[in-house]
């Protein structure tokens, strides 16, 4: 489970379960376990309004450098 969280304020955006090794690019939507991001039309953006990512059909594409992760992976 990997709690991702804004590079700026460091408050919560997901919960999230990644499956593999590799770079986070984007979170898939039926893997997001708690979603605490605000939804602005297409744009994810944390409550301090540091935008996120971008919303797609099933998934999140994610603007690197924007947030941290931490946690452990699912092999």
């Amino acid at each position: 489970m990997l709690v991702i969280k804004c590079q700026k304020c460091k408050r919560k955006i997901f919960r999230y379960v990644k499956i593999g090794k590799g770079k986070l690019w984007r979170c898939w939507k039926d893997r997001i376990v708690e979603d605490f991001s605000i939804h602005d039309g297409n744009n994810i953006k944390c409550v301090c309004g540091n935008l996120i990512g971008f919303d797609g059909e099933k998934c999140i594409k994610l603007k690197q450098h924007t947030f941290i992760a931490s946690g452990t992976k699912t092999s």
